[in-house]
């Protein structure tokens, strides 16, 4: 029987994760190859054998996205499966016309060929968008669920920029973890605050092997799912994060609306920082997609720890690096707090940028006067500490969720920005956890 050739198209996690639930063990076919986009550095590398499983003792290569068209032809490729996350349906069916006009098919895994079931119950954090609150929400349920008396290990979407193999299953409890297993800063962003917290992250991979070593230690499982994609795991308790200030990208963009449909609960962020136009075309789009889901409005409140650093300076603002790229966020945390505490000026970093910065702004040239936090290699955290300490300004907003002077030296004076979720008035979020923990019998 002739095996069908695939192609799995995407960006070092959701592709991998597709691969190893529905392709991995299925001898009717031969995935070809990967291609990458959105994360730097990715192509060029190979799915390692030792995850790849014995049908592929060589590995699988992974080439440029652009290289597409190519190894469709060239490979007598059948079909072309997409899976990465965070793009508007424009996007997709682009590169869907791009594999029709090669010749082979284009596809969309669901969760049905994806998704792991747990032994233990399981909370999936969604969000419509890069950017929309999804990290706040699942660092403020899990303190929640903490004060209950429950253990809880949270599970994080992918990044695997390393070494494969050594990244298959990743546990993180401690700030030594995050240098133990060479995080980017991308991903020291999202483990360091679950840590600081005092509870266990899980990231790699394998995810039906990380699944099972977080299961060993929880009570409840916390999915805390990157940019908009919907959870790998079976969830008991769906929440989904909208951002009104993007108002309509969620139900524009995929997989977000796919998240937005099967959401129990939908929280509304950012109430106290969007107009009333824009948080209303989100409510009718929850409306009119799934009128069966609980909504809860929340803000996203910042405080800083040295105000005085910012009245009538000349600041520049850091923010975080994938909600400025490909969450395509006009501007973050650090321009709120430059604007509210009423800075003189808020400095464009352009003239200054250098290395692989400058290929981010070609990239994403919307971004403007923000200097995003890329540390996805060590040369881009080089560069970005050389950007910083060429830009003429008098302080430096850090509007990322770790402390940016633990990975980069910083020689003129900082400003921390925080951010927590707060929750607007009935329904909240301790209603839908009580009933949650009541289903579960959780104590």
């Amino acid at each position: 029987m002739k095996k069908r050739k695939i192609i799995i198209i995407g960006a070092a996690g959701r592709d991998f994760h597709n691969f190893n639930t529905r392709f991995r063990n299925d001898e009717s076919v031969e995935v070809i190859a990967f291609t990458a986009a959105q994360i730097p550095n990715i192509d060029g590398r190979k799915y390692p054998a030792e995850l790849a499983g014995p049908l592929y003792p060589k590995g699988i290569p992974i080439f440029a996205e652009s290289d597409l068209p190519n190894l469709i032809k060239n490979y007598e490729v059948d079909e072309c499966v997409f899976s990465y996350s965070d793009v508007p349906y424009s996007h997709v069916m682009k590169l869907s016309a791009i594999v029709n006009a090669a010749g082979a098919s284009f596809t969309l895994l669901g969760p049905k060929d994806t998704q792991i079931k747990s032994s233990k119950p399981v909370i999936a954090i969604c969000a419509v968008r890069t950017g929309s609150g999804k990290s706040q929400t699942s660092r403020k349920i899990v303190q929640m669920l903490m004060k209950r008396g429950l253990k809880v290990v949270a599970i994080r979407h992918p990044m695997p920029y390393g070494d494969l193999v050594k990244q298959k299953v990743q546990r993180f409890a401690t700030i030594e973890d995050l240098a133990r297993h060479n995080c980017t800063i991308e991903e020291m962003e999202e483990y360091e605050p679950h840590i600081a917290r005092g509870n266990v992250i899980y990231a790699g991979v394998d995810y039906e092997a990380i699944l099972r070593e977080a299961e060993k230690e929880a009570d409840v499982i916390l999915w805390d799912g990157g940019n908009n994609d919907f959870s790998f795991y079976v969830p008991d308790l769906m929440i989904t994060v909208a951002d009104p200030l993007r108002a309509g990208n969620e139900v524009s963009f995929y997989p977000g609306e796919v998240s937005l449909r099967t959401a129990d609960v939908v929280i509304i962020n950012k109430i106290d920082s969007a107009s009333p136009e824009q948080i209303q075309i989100v409510r009718e789009n929850i409306a009119r997609t799934n009128p069966a889901a609980l909504v809860i409005d929340a803000a996203s409140p910042i405080s800083v720890d040295h105000p005085e650093l910012i009245r009538g300076k000349r600041v520049l603002c850091v923010e975080d690096g994938p909600t400025l790229t490909h969450g395509m966020m006009k501007y973050g945390a650090g321009i709120v707090a430059a604007r509210k505490f009423q800075a003189a000026q808020i400095i464009d970093p352009r003239p200054y940028i250098s290395g692989e910065l400058i290929k981010t702004f070609q990239t994403y040239p919307e971004i403007g006067t923000l200097l995003p936090a890329m540390g996805y290699s060590t040369t881009q955290t080089r560069d970005l500490e050389q950007t910083i300490d060429r830009t003429d300004c008098d302080a430096v907003i850090i509007a990322t969720p770790i402390d940016l002077n633990r990975v980069v030296k910083i020689r003129k004076p900082t400003v921390r920005v925080g951010y927590d979720l707060q929750e607007i008035g009935k329904p909240d979020l301790n209603e839908v956890l009580d009933d949650f923990c009541a289903r579960h019998k959780l104590v």
